[in-house]
């Protein structure tokens, strides 16, 4: 287990990083962490030795994170919206902001696309979509961020 540990040592902020793209605040990227390292811990034995365990511990945050979606399928209502929203600590505060005002499904087919740089029919596999729906999620998604950006430069 000290191959784990070391693991877990070396590539832990990262996988924060990462979780905190997917989920867009720290608390749910803690969880998810988490729960994908406690579940490669369970397979590392066989992970280690096969497989890239960077890439298991990924596939199982963003499956654990289209889990958790599919059970809500609603949106999270608050009593007043905040006039500005938490500033990011990991990176670009305005890229965040942009992405997060996206629908999640949508959010996660860019995160996979650009950041994790997924081919369509990857994205498709690890969201259980067809590839036909991987594309017009991106699509809408990377329309409504043009839009947004074109009257954001009109004003």
């Amino acid at each position: 287990m000290e191959d784990f540990d070391e693991f877990v040592r070396a590539r832990g902020d990262a996988l924060l990083r990462y979780g905190y793209v997917l989920s867009g605040n720290s608390e749910d990227a803690a969880d998810l962490v988490q729960e994908a390292l406690a579940r490669l811990g369970d397979a590392w034995t066989r992970v280690r030795n096969k497989h890239d365990p960077e890439g298991y511990v990924r596939t199982t945050m963003v499956r654990l994170h289209i889990k958790s979606w599919r059970r809500r399928r609603r949106e999270d209502l608050v009593a007043a919206v905040p006039e500005r929203g938490e500033h990011d600590r990991y990176g670009d505060a305005d890229l965040w902001a942009e992405l997060q005002e996206l629908p999640r499904k949508q959010r996660a087919v860019l995160v996979l696309r650009y950041y994790e740089d997924l081919s369509d029919q990857e994205i498709s596999e690890i969201l259980g979509v067809s590839r036909g729906t991987v594309r017009s999620q991106a699509a809408r998604a990377l329309a409504k961020l043009r839009i947004k950006q074109v009257l954001q430069e009109a004003r």
